[in-house]
């Protein structure tokens, strides 16, 4: 215990072993480099190799390999190492390297290496059992509402800490893997969570013991994980190698998917993957392409047929089984991004371009179009009723605009302006307000936009540290409280009265990442992200 904290046992000797578990699996990879003293591999390893991997497999940012740019071109890629990618957080470059030097960076990244082979041999292999199952109290070893507990993800120094809701007070706090993403998910009961790294470990930590119980590493490169309704199984999309993979809640690999189109002529990075677990399903959004996969975790699933059906009833055709193999929609446009109706019947999603898109789970096929500008992230988006109807509304990464939509007909209600692009939305069933970062602007990133959730306007606009970059609001189980990240390595958690708009408290972390309230979270509430 340090100033009040549980801190992870041998936190430092953990560290370490991961260190150097990083380093001795990246080094057959780097020693199959034969070009490591040209030029484009020394800018390479002096501008990018820092987020990007000095093997190009990825770390904070994605792998930069032919394989996973295939949706952009030469010029394309050119262009942003010149202009940066703001909705990325990646600099421009263009004042330190010259027009030859980028085009020689370009040609570099789109040049092919060896790739490792990462399958359910490899995964099975690294799989970690620090307590096995049954061996820890089924009760939580505290007096803290275990429901009211926040997951907070550091990213400074690469750590978690566990937050007490109630006191709003940090009771614990240990080592993470590199890079944590896409959200911390959890059992139903609110027992476990599961953590995703990005160079593909998962996991798995016990809140009612305080204890990191098993872990595995599922990929090389992974967007994010998804906790099945029942707490049975876990799907984790990846972006190398090419895989959505299936775990049980041990962690042990049930099924890997090798993921290519429906011909099988090409494969795809996982650009997301969520539980839809009315529906008793994963979803998963294809980067490569024009394809949305749902998973059954039912094993009575229904078959699925894989080719020209001429008879349901006498099985003349051919068929796979139904459960925790893809049923394939095919779409007009790649899903980058997506987000659940109420119902889980639909999901509106968006692709790099901007467009939007509504698809029919059950139909498979798209049935609307959305009329939104710039890149609306939709992964953030919420819902509340508006007027009598269901609303959801979206922060949008290019332009300072929150876009709200009516649900029953798919049109744009209103744009909502904020002060610039914005990462992050949330809200709660017991506010009137609706809370928007402006993370993704350089002048503006200091400011929250609060919105009342009925004129739907701007109710006010708070910048509690001028100059520094302040996002992702979280609330207690209550409401009564929203929880925002100061993404400083100095930062902090600033707790707003989500009434009066008002400063509570400070509580410091090192660049806090995000915030995840359990009891929000297992119960999906419609100010907060699936």
């Amino acid at each position: 215990m340090k100033d009040g904290i549980h801190h992870g046992p041998c936190g430092s000797l953990l560290a370490l072993a991961r260190v150097a578990c990083f380093i001795l699996c990246a080094l057959p990879v780097t020693q199959a480099f034969p070009d490591a003293a040209q030029p484009a591999a020394k800018l390479y390893r002096s501008y990018c190799a820092e987020c990007h991997g000095a093997d190009r497999f990825g770390l904070m940012g994605p792998a930069l390999l032919p394989e996973n740019l295939s949706r952009l071109s030469r010029n394309a890629a050119a262009a942003m190492i010149r202009d940066g990618r703001p909705t990325a957080q990646m600099p421009p470059f263009g004042d330190v390297l010259e027009p030859e030097e980028i085009g020689q960076l370009t040609d570099y990244l789109y040049t092919a290496i060896p790739m490792p082979q990462w399958g359910e041999k490899e995964i099975r292999a690294s799989r970690t059992v620090h307590h096995a199952p049954g061996t820890l109290p089924d009760e939580p070893q505290f007096s803290t509402d275990p429901m009211n507990l926040f997951i907070v993800v550091e990213g400074g120094d690469h750590h978690v800490t566990i937050l007490d809701g109630d006191k709003l007070e940090p009771i614990h706090r240990f080592p993470s893997r590199f890079a944590l993403h896409g959200g911390p998910k959890f059992t139903p009961d609110g027992r476990y969570v599961f953590f995703a790294s990005r160079d593909g470990w998962i996991s798995k930590f016990d809140l009612w013991n305080l204890k990191l119980v098993a872990e595995v590493r599922a990929g090389i490169n992974t967007r994010n994980a998804a906790v099945s309704g029942d707490g049975k199984y876990l799907a984790v999309a990846n972006y190398l190698p090419h895989t959505l993979v299936i775990l049980d809640a041990d962690l042990n690999p049930v099924k890997v998917h090798i993921v290519r189109d429906k011909d099988g002529r090409h494969t795809s990075r996982v650009s997301a993957v969520y539980d839809a677990f009315p529906r008793s399903s994963f979803v998963a959004a294809l980067k490569d392409v024009k394809e949305v996969w749902e998973l059954s975790y039912d094993p009575q699933a229904p078959e699925i047929p894989t080719g020209m059906t001429h008879d349901f009833r006498y099985r003349e055709g051919a068929f796979i089984p139904g459960f925790l193999n893809p049923r394939r929609t095919d779409l007009n446009d790649y899903l980058d991004d997506f987000f659940f109706t109420q119902d889980y019947d639909q999901i509106m999603g968006t692709s790099q371009g901007g467009k939007g898109q509504v698809v029919h789970l059950d139909g498979r096929r798209s049935v609307a179009t959305l009329d939104l500008p710039g890149m609306p992230h939709l992964g953030s988006g919420i819902t509340w009723t508006w007027q009598g109807r269901r609303i959801m509304a979206t922060p949008n990464l290019k332009e300072g605009v929150v876009s709200v939509i009516d649900m029953q007909n798919w049109k744009t209600i209103k744009q909502i302006g904020t002060p610039g692009p914005g990462f992050f939305m949330r809200s709660h069933e017991n506010s009137r307000y609706a809370w928007v970062d402006s993370m993704m602007s350089r002048e503006h990133k200091d400011t929250l936009t609060v919105i009342d959730k009925e004129t739907l306007e701007v109710a006010a606009r708070l910048t509690p540290v001028p100059g520094k970059t302040l996002t992702h609001i979280e609330f207690t189980r209550d409401g009564k409280y929203a929880l925002a990240s100061l993404w400083e390595d100095d930062g902090a958690i600033i707790v707003f009265d989500a009434s009066t708009l008002k400063e509570v408290k400070r509580i410091p972390a090192k660049k806090p990442v995000g915030k995840y309230n359990v009891w929000n979270k297992i119960t999906r509430s419609e100010g907060t992200s699936h």
